[in-house]
């Protein structure tokens, strides 16, 4: 710790030298790709560079150092970042001293790595998820010596960015906050595990001592974030620190309105959480409960660990608990062996839980997982054509659980002027004759219902 504390300083003397010499700070500029876990790691890295004595750039073509930070779940993403850095090169060669950096997911693959070395010579810093807190020293490295810095090692202890406050957030008036990363599940087709490695929780004294500091800074509305929340306090010492005693506890933080978490893996949803969730008030009562695929044979495929009739079962328990509760979720169609027959017990599911919100993603291939090893893939017309069924079945569950809201008043949390979330994390888009700011409470009454969002009118 003694030698990243040098790199602060060496890199903040650097940056001040540059602002009494020419009068203005370097700037940096961060493009997120992802997940949550994702955004909250590019507001740490934010801070860390502010505090090294950069600015944030309104705008990528005003910086002087940009960093791409990276998702790899699917091919696509891996395509767009490929797309925007590649767009970089003639911009590096008129400004040699603009300094580019990569990061995530991504680059955690060593043959990603490799791929940008070898190809994309003019990136000056590549890194992984596990040694993000190396990143002074990287970009010290690279500006001293004019040579790329590529180095993915892994961390197993991962040191936290904590000594840095995150003052900045897209929203100000909420926050993720890592509880736990990695993952243990290995799903057949997920890249997770190999590049954010295994499950590792954070102290619950360091997770509750984070947020009472984001409630001191005005925030109001945690995301619990972990790839699967519901196993939290697995190898910590403290026995008593599980994902409803987490709950409990920031329950009581003063200033915090509203708790979120994500994701809950469906084998891992206890009774103790279900009680949780239903007795504690600032818990929203909204669960993102990845199904994936409702066939059973396709689930055992994926190693999902759960069958159709236990994620039918699970659904019922939290409804019956908590009749309004809303359910959201993940579906994969066209993941290699799918039949026809595997499809229908998807859309079995789909009609039974009555989801209010859903991911749907069309099987993308994932080198390195056991599913990329596989053969019998489905035709992509195929695939294209379960996906439109999926939607057009989907859909209509969707607008129904919004037409529901009719005429009720419910609580809205601002996130935009005339636009915000309630409880249950519905979209409401509403008037207002006052100038509302991000974090206000108002009541709204829907008027209005779409597939995707609601419409309604403040009520003072």
């Amino acid at each position: 710790m003694t030698e990243q504390k040098d790199y602060r300083y060496l890199l903040t003397a650097h940056n001040d030298h540059i602002f009494n010499t020419t009068g203005t700070r370097p700037q940096f500029f961060i493009r997120t790709y992802g997940c949550q876990m994702n955004s909250r790691d590019s507001e740490k890295m934010s801070a860390l560079l502010m505090q090294l004595g950069y600015t944030p750039a309104t705008h990528q073509d005003n910086a002087n150092f940009i960093l791409f930070n990276t998702c790899c779940v699917r091919e696509s993403a891996e395509d767009k970042v490929f797309g925007h850095i590649s767009r970089l090169k003639p911009v590096k060669a008129e400004n040699p001293n603009l300094m580019i950096g990569v990061c995530g997911c991504m680059t955690q693959q060593s043959i990603i790595a490799q791929k940008i070395e070898k190809k994309l010579p003019y990136i000056n810093l590549v890194f992984g998820t596990s040694n993000r807190h190396r990143l002074p020293e990287f970009l010290w490295r690279a500006i001293q010596t004019g040579a790329p810095v590529i180095d993915i090692t892994e961390d197993d202890t991962l040191p936290e960015i904590k000594d840095i406050a995150v003052t900045t957030r897209d929203f100000p008036h909420k926050a993720g906050v890592n509880i736990m990363y990695g993952c243990d599940n290995f799903c057949a087709y997920c890249i997770v595990p190999y590049v954010r490695g295994r499950e590792r929780s954070r102290p619950m004294a360091d997770v509750l001592q984070e947020i009472e500091t984001l409630a001191a800074d005005g925030v109001k509305e945690v995301m619990l974030l972990g790839q699967n929340v519901n196993a939290y306090g697995k190898g910590l010492r403290d026995e008593s620190a599980t994902f409803p005693e987490l709950l409990r506890n920031v329950n009581e933080i003063n200033g915090i309105e509203r708790i979120r978490f994500m994701t809950s893996h469906p084998k891992d949803f206890s009774e103790s959480l279900i009680a949780a969730v239903k007795d504690l008030p600032k818990v929203c009562k909204a669960i993102h409960l990845p199904l994936q695929s409702g066939s059973t044979r396709v689930l055992a495929d994926m190693n999902r660990m759960y069958s159709q009739d236990e994620y039918i079962a699970l659904a019922k328990r939290l409804q019956t608990a908590m009749p309004k509760i809303a359910l959201s979720t993940d579906i994969i169609v066209g993941y290699p062996g799918e039949t026809e027959a595997d499809f229908e017990a998807t859309l079995k599911v789909v009609r039974q839980v009555g989801f209010s919100g859903a991911f749907t993603f069309m099987y993308s291939k994932r080198s390195g997982t056991p599913a990329a090893e596989r053969t019998d893939t489905i035709p992509p017309k195929v695939v294209s054509e379960r996906f439109d069924r999926l939607t057009a079945e989907l859909y209509p569950i969707l607008k129904a659980y919004n037409q529901a809201k009719i005429g009720e008043t419910i609580d809205v949390m601002v996130e935009e002027p005339t636009k915000g979330r309630g409880a249950d994390n519905t979209l409401v888009h509403f008037t207002s004759e006052k100038n509302l700011s991000p974090g206000n409470m108002i009541h709204v009454r829907v008027t209005e219902a779409k597939t995707f969002y609601v419409i309604g009118e403040v009520v003072k």
